[in-house]
C-alpha cells in the first residue's frame, strides 16, 4: 500500500470530526453520529483507492451507515484494494455531552487483513510496548496484574486500570481493588482507553473489561502501530450472533484473538479528536474555520504522526471536501 494513505487517512477523519464536532454538547447523539459517517463518507470518495468497508455499521440494510460490505474509494484502475474499519464517531454519547475523548478513527488494511466479525461483545486485555506479551486472558485480573507490574517495573498497587462503567463490570472492578491497583472509569470510548496505555503520559496501564468487538477491531490496529498488546475473547449474546459470525468466516466462535488476529498485515490508522481527551485536542472553532488535532500511523515503522490542521471554512461549507 502506498504509505501516503496514512496522512490521506487524516483527511477523512478530520471531516467526520468536524461535522460531528457541529453538534458536540447538545444530546443530539444520534445526530452526531450521523453527521460525522456521512462525512466521512464523503471523504472516502475521494480516497484513492478500491476499499471495502469490513468493520461499520450494520448490514446493507442500515445504510446510509458506513456499512459492512459497502464499497468505498475511487475504486479507478490500478487503484490499491483494500479493507477498513471505520469508526466515524467513536463514543457518540461522550460527542452528546460534550465529554472527553470521543474521536474520529479509520483503519485501512491490505484485503484479508482485518477480522470481519458481527456485532458482539469482546471481552480484552490491552497493554502498552513495555508490558507486550505479558498477558493472558484466560488467567485472573490479579495475575495479568502481577504480570504487568513486573514489566513496568512497578508494584500493583502503583498500575491504573481503565475499566468501562458498566454494571457488567462490577465483579471485575471487585477483583481489580482486591488485587490492589486503583481503577479509572471511564463512560465510553475504549478504543482511546486500550490507546492509553501506550503513553506514559496518560497514566493509564492496563485496560480490561468487555466492550464492542468493533473497537476492539480499531483497537488492535492502533496498538500494533504503537508496539503495544491486546488480546480478545468474542462474549457471545445469542445463537444468532453465533450464526452471523460463521457466515463471516469465523470458524473457531471461543478463540483467543491476538492483535494480529484482529488486524494484521500492513495496517494504517488515523485519527481526530473531536472532544478533547487523554491523547489529542478536540475541534476549536474559530471565527473563519477550526482547528483540527489529528494522529496517523503505520504498522510497518511504528511512524506516529502528529497533525495539527487550521481549516478556513470561507466558501468550503463541506469543511474541505
Amino acid at each position: 500500500m502506498d504509505r501516503n494513505l496514512a496522512l490521506e487517512a487524516i483527511r477523512i477523519t478530520e471531516a467526520a470530526a468536524l461535522a460531528a464536532a457541529r453538534l458536540r454538547g447538545r444530546g443530539d447523539r444520534n445526530g452526531a453520529g450521523q453527521a460525522a459517517v456521512e462525512a466521512m463518507r464523503r471523504g472516502l470518495g475521494a480516497l484513492p483507492v478500491d476499499g471495502l468497508v469490513v468493520i461499520g455499521a450494520g448490514e446493507r440494510d442500515e445504510a446510509p451507515m458506513l456499512y459492512v460490505g459497502e464499497r468505498v474509494g475511487r475504486c479507478a484502475d490500478g487503484d490499491d484494494e483494500v479493507e477498513m474499519a471505520v469508526d466515524s464517531l467513536e463514543g457518540t454519547n461522550l460527542c452528546a455531552t460534550g465529554a472527553p475523548n470521543a474521536i474520529s478513527a479509520l483503519v485501512i488494511g491490505p484485503r484479508g487483513s482485518i477480522l470481519r466479525l458481527p456485532p458482539a461483545y469482546m471481552e480484552k486485555i490491552a497493554v502498552g510496548p513495555r508490558a507486550r506479551g505479558t498477558i493472558d486472558i484466560t488467567k485472573s485480573p490479579a495475575e495479568n496484574l502481577r504480570a504487568v507490574a513486573a514489566a513496568l517495573c512497578k508494584s500493583v498497587e502503583d498500575l491504573t486500570v481503565v475499566i468501562l462503567d458498566r454494571p457488567r463490570h462490577e465483579k471485575l472492578m471487585r477483583k481489580v481493588r482486591e488485587a490492589g491497583a486503583r481503577i479509572k472509569l471511564i463512560g465510553d470510548g475504549d478504543v482511546v482507553g486500550a490507546l492509553s496505555t501506550c503513553f506514559s503520559e496518560s497514566g493509564v496501564d492496563v485496560l480490561l473489561g468487555t466492550g464492542g468487538a468493533s473497537e476492539g477491531v480499531v483497537s488492535a490496529a492502533a496498538l500494533r502501530c504503537l508496539g503495544g498488546d491486546i488480546q480478545g475473547r468474542l462474549a457471545w449474546r445469542s445463537d444468532r450472533e453465533r450464526e452471523r459470525a460463521h457466515t463471516l468466516g469465523l470458524k473457531d466462535l471461543d478463540r483467543i484473538l491476538s492483535a494480529e488476529d484482529l488486524a494484521g498485515g500492513e495496517i494504517m490508522f488515523a485519527a481526530t479528536g473531536v472532544t478533547g481527551g487523554d491523547l489529542l485536542n478536540g475541534v476549536r472553532f474559530t471565527a473563519d474555520g477550526a482547528i483540527t488535532h489529528s494522529l496517523a500511523m503505520r504498522s510497518k515503522t511504528r511512524t506516529i504522526r502528529y497533525v495539527e490542521t487550521i481549516h478556513h471554512f470561507v466558501g468550503r461549507p463541506n469543511y474541505g471536501w
